[in-house]
């Protein structure tokens, strides 16, 4: 797969795998709409809320498996997550949506 993510989600993504929540929020809108694990954060310090405590229970590994534009504004990344949290192998589809160069929505489901 040779398909190259915009510099805003690649950012967004490294930091939110150094679980750097900061840097991470930097990438969002500030009315930016997250939603993961059925439970949606609106506005920065929801996201922000978000970004520091999702999945900081457990210990995990992270790997870009995948990645596709799907137009202008909306991408998907595939991440590969192997760790100690239930089931210890899942593949996450990030759906992301920007908006001026930022993320405006992001949606994490298997």
């Amino acid at each position: 797969m040779d398909i190259t993510l915009p510099d805003t989600i690649r950012s967004f993504l490294t930091a939110h795998t150094q679980r750097d929540a900061d840097t991470a929020l930097r990438s969002f809108t500030p009315d930016a709409v997250v939603e993961d694990e059925g439970r949606t954060f609106r506005g920065t310090e929801q996201v922000l809320g978000f970004l520091q405590g999702g999945g900081s229970e457990y210990t995990y590994t992270t790997e870009l498996t995948g990645a596709q534009r799907i137009d202008h504004e909306h991408w998907v990344a595939v991440n590969h997550l192997e760790g100690d949290f239930p089931g210890g192998v899942v593949d996450l589809r990030y759906r992301f949506t920007l908006r001026d160069g930022l993320i405006a929505e992001l949606s994490i489901a298997p």
